[in-house]
Formats: structure tokens, sequence, C-alpha cells
């Protein structure tokens, strides 16, 4: 079975697993992880400094989601 992604990941957990999903994490804005993230910081986190609200970070983790399972 294959892990799914959640808001509580740190972003270098899910980098680590899932190397493809920076890509997506770019087109929400989250581009500057290596810059202004830490990698520790959990996906929630990231969005919460990018001002971003629950209803977008939702989309993104289904986006990941999806895109990691195919």
């Amino acid at each position: 079975m294959t892990k799914k992604i959640n808001k509580d990941m740190t972003f270098g957990e899910l980098l680590q697993i899932f190397p493809g999903a920076a890509p997506i994490l770019g087109s929400y804005g989250l581009h500057c992880i290596g810059c202004h993230l830490s990698v520790s910081e959990t996906i929630a986190q990231g969005m919460r400094a990018h001002g971003m609200d629950d209803s977008k970070l939702t989309k993104l983790i289904d986006d990941l989601n999806r895109a990691m399972a195919s």
C-alpha cells in the first residue's frame, strides 16, 4: 500500500518519498521550499506561511495524492 500524503507530513518527508511532488508544490506557490521554508515544516505550516486557507490546503493534498497514485 502506498503511503498517503497528509497535511502533517514535513516537506522533507514528502519530497523524500515523492520527489515528483515538487512541480505540484510549485504550482501552488510553494517553490521556495529550499530558501524560505524548512524541510522540517509541515505542508500545513508552509501553506499558512504563504497565507493560504484550509480549502486550498485540502485541494493541494488531494492533488498530490491523485498525482502520486498514478
